[in-house]
Order: C-alpha cells, then structure tokens, then sequence
C-alpha cells in the first residue's frame, strides 16, 4: 500500500476525512520536527500546513517521494531548488480560492469607495456627518496576475461595471477574462492612471519585490493597492514611504512579514486597512482542501492526470 505523509503542526486539526484517507493507503500524520523520519519510505506527502518550509530540511530522506501536494494556491514557502529539479510531481489547491478572494477585493474596493471604514469610525464616535460617496462603475483597475484568482477577480470586478486589465508576463489584446493584458517588465508605466492596482501575481524569484518604489510613486494620488497574494510582492517600506504621504491607501491582507510586527508604522497608518491573511478563508475552507486533496489521491492511485499540477520551475499553475 503507497504512504502517504501529513504534513501538520500542533495548531492545525488534522484533515476531516482522514479516516477515509486511511482506507486508501498508509497514513502518518507528521509535524515538521519528525518529517525526516516520517518522509523516509512515502510516496506522497500531503502539505496540510502549507506555510511550513520543513520538506526542505527534510529533502536527504525523501527517497520514495513521487508526489507533493499543497493545500494552497501558493506553493513558494514549500518549493526549493532540489524539489524543482527532481521527478516529483507537485500539484496545489488550485481554484479552490478564487472565488473567495475575488469577493474580498470586491469588498475592499466598494468599502474605499463608499467610504464604509470613515463611516464606522464616526459611528464609534456618534458622529452625524454626511459625506458623498464615489461610484466605482468606470473606475480603472489593474490586476498583477493572471492566473486563476486574478481571472476571477477581473469577471467580478467587470461584473460592476469596472474597467479591469491585467499584467502578465506577455502582453496580449483578447484576454477571455481581461481583454488586455499587459507585460510586467513596464509595471512602472501601466500603474499611471488607475485607480485600485491589485496584487494576485505568484511569488517567484522573478517577482518577488515586483511592486517597487518606481511603481508605488507612479501611481495618481488617490489610488489604492490591495494586497491578496504576498507580502513579498510589494516592496513593503516604499509602501509605507508612500502611504505616510496620505497620497495613496492600501488594503493589505498579507504583509512581508507574518504576523505583522507591533512596531510596524502599517498598524498606525489611517489609510491602512489590514487583515490577517484570510481572504481567501471562507467557512468550510478546511474542509473542501481536504476533499479536494482526496479527489487528487484518487486520480493519483488510479494512474489518472492529477488536477493542478504545478510548473515548478514557473512557481504556479499555468492557466492559458
């Protein structure tokens, strides 16, 4: 019977369908401490903490390993340069939030928008004070990342009637999802103009850092950046150089560092509205990774086409 490895933590409930995980093969739930031992002699591990880097201390022993799942649309904290050069397979959560997310944007653009974070502040202050609001119909957004979430992002938001375009790494006119799609390597000159920049790209080698100080400065005053990918796509202090401005606002649910550090200046800032990475966490989340990890198992046992394989060198799914 293959093995398969659980990669958990303390903290983590394990998967909900674990005893019918069971009845297909040998399982061994495993934290990241006792991998080296737990890895020696599977064939799959299953990353149910899909934040840990513990494969990678544990790579020497893993010498019957076949597949890597992750149970998330990012795979960077679980990829490294032996795993990508190796035979292994490696498929990831791919679809499961992008629906989820694309609703988050959404309600982080009509909150700027009809000024719904100002509007509760002087609730708490029991203060009348009427204020006009902005449609967001017309309103240009650019979307960083074309994969399957940032497409679900772009049908939503052209769903209210905004004008949305994507960067990707090659530029074309007849996008399904965004008609146009522009090229990264001009973030800079693309930003000019819009008025919600949306950061959904995968953090690659090449992307890492992509949201830079020349393209945080090129954005028109009033623009907001909504962060739903990594921390690590966004040069994190030219941020915060910009927001002190009062230029620009931001809605981060991911930052560089994880949790935010309480002497962060992002905590302070009024045009910050944070979350703790959660927007693509919707109720019962756990539980459809879990299902969906099973469906996987089950092509896997049958010699089907996994669903979601990644391209490790790339970093991500390729959709189209």
């Amino acid at each position: 019977m293959p093995v398969l490895t659980i990669l958990t933590d303390d903290q983590l409930s394990p998967p909900p369908n674990l005893d019918r995980l069971r009845e297909l093969v040998e399982v061994r739930l495993s934290s990241a401490a006792d991998l080296p031992a737990l890895v020696r002699g599977a064939d799959a591990v299953f990353g149910w903490d899909f934040f840990s880097g513990a494969l990678r201390e544990a790579w020497p022993a893993a010498d019957r390993l076949r597949w890597l799942h992750v149970a998330a649309a990012g795979v960077d904290a679980m990829l490294f340069p032996e795993l990508v050069d190796s035979e292994v397979v490696v498929t990831n959560a791919t679809g499961q939030f992008d629906r989820p997310i694309a609703e988050f944007v959404a309600a982080q653009v009509l909150a700027e928008a009809k000024q719904l974070y100002p509007m509760h502040d002087l609730q708490q202050r029991k203060q009348w004070r009427h204020r006009e609001t902005e449609l967001i119909a017309g309103r240009r957004v650019l979307v960083v990342g074309t994969g399957g979430i940032g497409r679900a992002i772009a049908r939503l938001l052209r769903a209210l009637d905004m004008s949305v375009t994507g960067v990707g790494r090659v530029a074309r006119e007849t996008d399904p999802d965004f008609g146009t799609v522009l090229s990264s390597d001009r973030l800079a000159e693309h930003v000019c103009g819009v008025d919600h920049l949306v950061v959904i790209a995968p953090l690659t080698d090449s992307t890492r850092g992509m949201i830079d100080a020349q393209v945080l400065a090129a954005l028109p005053d009033g623009a907001q950046v909504i962060n739903v990918g990594r921390g690590a796509l966004i040069d994190e202090q030219a941020l915060i150089a910009q927001l002190s401005t009062g230029r620009i606002t931001a809605a981060l649910d991911v930052v560089q560092t994880e949790p935010l550090p309480v002497d962060s200046p992002l905590w302070e800032l009024p045009n910050v509205h944070l979350s703790p990475h959660m927007s693509g966490d919707v109720n019962g989340w756990r539980d459809r990774l879990a299902e969906q990890f099973e469906a996987n198992l089950r092509r896997w046992l049958a010699g089907d086409e996994l669903h979601g394989v990644v391209d490790k060198r790339a970093g991500y799914v390729r959709h189209g």
